[in-house]
């Protein structure tokens, strides 16, 4: 953990959100803080994914206020907030399936390029030089995220957990300053999952920014986060530790039942 671990990034005030006579979030409240994990967890159908797009701009809730950096998220465009530095990944993947992965990646970077689309074109001087800059980054995170064998590949050709990988690495060149990932390890065999919960870390030290996960395995989460949310029909019902959630009975009824 950092210093800074207590600095709020994202500040989520009374967030409420309603499809028609659907409730997806009734006054929820949150804190992303600076030098943590957090996980959003909760059954199929709590709301996790529809916090997440609220949070970075798909929907925008009817009540509420999101903070980032004392401006008000609530009603901008995902592309403005993508600029601002909230990145994320998406639990069914929304990759460009018919370019490699090194093009899917390129593709994230367009929006720290300065030059216009006719000095693209032309591709000489200090364009060609803002490109080898970008493609410098990228091959950091390539790297970083053991994606050299499939770099060229095709995305669409890729098996799923290879996907799942471009899908964070295309977040991660946005140079965010937040972090989302929807579900990173859904789907995942046992090996991958380790995989994965390792980048995640190894993103986390690197990066020094928050990390905020929707997860379905406990165990992952239990592992690698700070501190947990639990969503249950759109309420949040408890917020702590990994060990204080563990043993919260709500959030046992709200997976388990009751007898």
């Amino acid at each position: 953990m950092t210093q800074n671990k207590n600095k709020v990034a994202i500040s989520i005030d009374s967030l409420s959100l309603r499809f028609g006579g659907l409730q997806a979030l009734n006054d929820v409240s949150l804190e992303i803080r600076a030098g943590e994990i957090l996980a959003i967890i909760g059954p199929n159908g709590a709301g996790k994914t529809s916090f997440f797009n609220c949070i970075n701009g798909f929907y925008h809730p009817y009540q509420g206020e999101i903070l980032y950096r004392g401006k008000d998220l609530t009603r901008l465009k995902p592309h403005k907030i993508a600029a601002l530095g909230i990145a994320r990944t998406f639990q069914n993947i929304e990759l460009f399936s018919g370019l490699s992965a090194l093009d899917n990646l390129m593709a994230a970077r367009h929006i720290h390029m300065k030059r216009g689309a006719l000095s693209g074109c032309l591709f000489f001087g200090p364009t060609r030089q803002e490109e080898i800059a970008h493609r410098e980054e990228i091959e950091e995170i390539i790297d970083l995220l053991e994606m050299k064998s499939i770099r060229k590949k095709v995305v669409g050709s890729l098996p799923y957990g290879e996907r799942k990988k471009v899908d964070l690495a295309r977040a991660l060149c946005m140079d965010p300053a937040v972090l989302l990932l929807d579900e990173p390890m859904a789907g995942m065999n046992v090996e991958e999952k380790e995989d994965m919960a390792r980048f995640v870390l190894d993103i986390f030290e690197l990066k020094k920014i928050p990390i905020v996960l929707i997860e379905h395995d406990m165990d992952v989460v239990m592992d690698i986060t700070h501190r947990i949310a639990v969503l249950d029909f759109g309420i949040k019902i408890a917020e702590g530790q990994p060990e204080d959630i563990k043993n919260d009975e709500r959030v046992l009824k709200a997976y388990l039942g009751e007898e």
